[in-house]
């Protein structure tokens, strides 16, 4: 019987729930696909603290190991340290993750050697059609005589000094940071990566537990910063920190508990990676960042470039342009000497220099970085999206103070606010997101469109 993989392969990666739509024999198929596909002649892998990681790498290890490639484990890590792993040890690599989604989800974040992504543009297709044939006609034969070894090896320590030589922390003033890691990757990489810091850490919910207990490990979602909120104000903590289920997004809570938008965390990443690159050099951000990202880019004296919302457009830019740096409104963020891939961890040391190199709070540290008032995205279920989008470019076409852009879905931009509508990939919704000069504006604009949509 064919596989079904419609549900299951992304645009990005390989996610779904367990045993529902996929299992380990299916993830032994994926390995020996992704060795085939990327041509390797050996491949690391690591996994993340749900129940089934560990069952689901070994399979997927087994099927390229079977096709005569060696295997390097390095067990429980976050996404950005298999990335590190990926660049260091110059291998393609595979995480075992569903990152934020629910405990009975799981999936595969692939990449070739050097952490350079792979998605459906980069073999993601390709492997799809091998598993599919494969699940229905079985593996061909293959001229290996041996299988391929597997080898353990703990990357932890050297991930941390890593990101340690990119940031400079020794001079930092004391700080007291709260880190909720929502029972996932956070809570085995950061006593690691702080260690020795002059931080008063206060963890929440560093135990591994891929069931989530305590709320699920999506900060993205306001519910989900709650704890940390109100952590941070009885504290009187400095800052919180707030990492997601495979810990490669990091979001920021500010003395005030109140959180940090990811557009003000790039642009003060920003201004950093450029003053450390002698004030030149190139920084990607997605179309739905914030205008302050390109105005500070440009103050520091750097080259902004826009571009499509998602981690393979971002890490493709970063490559041709040869960018320092790139963030998304997502809080995924990429640097140039962490092999152009996301990690959240990089860009919370980032911030913690920064707040830790000056004696004023963060949230006066952030005003020169958080300049318009947003609404943050705002989806609404439309059965038909490329109407919708049509009938709401049509509401706005013939004014003479917008203007228009399809780099991805619906942007429209006037003198002091602009709003962009997207279709979801994977669902029948339309993502707004709106900016604008002030409050009363921004509420302006995203009722009107929303009246709009949602009509």
């Amino acid at each position: 019987m064919v596989a079904d993989l419609s549900q299951l392969v992304k645009a990005y990666d390989v996610r779904g729930v367990v045993p529902d739509q996929w299992d380990e024999p299916l993830a032994e198929l994926f390995g020996a696909a992704f060795v085939h596909v990327t041509e390797a002649d050996a491949i690391v892998i690591g996994h993340d603290m749900r129940p089934s990681s560990p069952g689901l790498a070994a399979a997927f290890a087994r099927g390229a190991t079977a096709r005569g490639v060696d295997v390097t484990l390095i067990g429980l890590c976050s996404t950005d340290q298999l990335y590190y792993a990926s660049g260091a040890l110059d291998l393609p690599g595979a995480m075992f993750t569903a990152s934020h989604n629910p405990a009975r989800y799981n999936g595969i974040k692939l990449c070739r050697a050097g952490a350079a992504p792979v998605g459906q543009d980069t073999g993601l297709t390709e492997i799809r059609t091998l598993v599919e044939q494969w699940s229905e006609h079985g593996l061909p034969a293959t001229a290996v005589t041996a299988p391929g070894t597997v080898t353990e090896r703990d990357t932890l320590t050297d991930y941390a000094a890593h990101l340690l030589g990119l940031v400079g922390l020794s001079g930092i003033r004391p700080l007291k940071v709260v880190v909720d890691a929502g029972n996932g990757m956070g809570g085995h990489t950061v006593p690691t990566v702080f260690a020795g810091l002059p931080l008063d850490l206060v963890p929440m919910y560093f135990e591994l537990d891929g069931t989530f207990p305590n709320h699920e490990a999506n900060p993205l979602d306001p519910k989900n910063i709650v704890d940390l909120q109100a952590r941070v104000l009885a504290e009187g903590a400095d800052l919180g920190l707030a990492f997601d289920g495979d810990a490669d997004r990091c979001f920021v809570v500010d003395e005030r508990g109140e959180g940090v938008s990811p557009s003000a965390i790039t642009a003060l990443v920003a201004a950093r990676e450029l003053a450390r690159n002698g004030g030149k050099g190139t920084v990607i951000h997605n179309l739905i960042t914030s205008w302050s990202v390109p105005e500070v880019v440009r103050e520091n004296g750097g080259t902004p470039v826009r571009t499509r919302v998602g981690h393979s457009f971002i890490k493709a830019e970063m490559a041709e342009h040869g960018a320092i740096f790139g963030g998304e409104h997502s809080a995924h963020y990429y640097f140039r000497d962490f092999w152009n891939a996301d990690t959240g961890m990089l860009a919370a040391l980032h911030v913690l220099a920064a707040l830790g190199g000056q004696e004023g709070p963060l949230s006066g540290l952030l005003d020169r970085y958080d300049r318009y008032t947003g609404s943050g995205e705002i989806n609404s279920t439309v059965a038909d999206q490329a109407g919708s989008l049509a009938a709401i470019r049509a509401a706005y076409d013939g004014r003479d103070d917008v203007r228009f852009d399809e780099l991805d879905g619906l942007t429209v931009t006037g003198d002091d606010w602009w709003f962009n509508l997207r279709a979801s990939n994977t669902e029948p919704l339309l993502r707004l997101n709106v900016e604008a000069r002030d409050g009363r504006t921004m509420t302006a604009v995203r009722d009107e469109v929303l009246a709009l949509v949602r009509a």
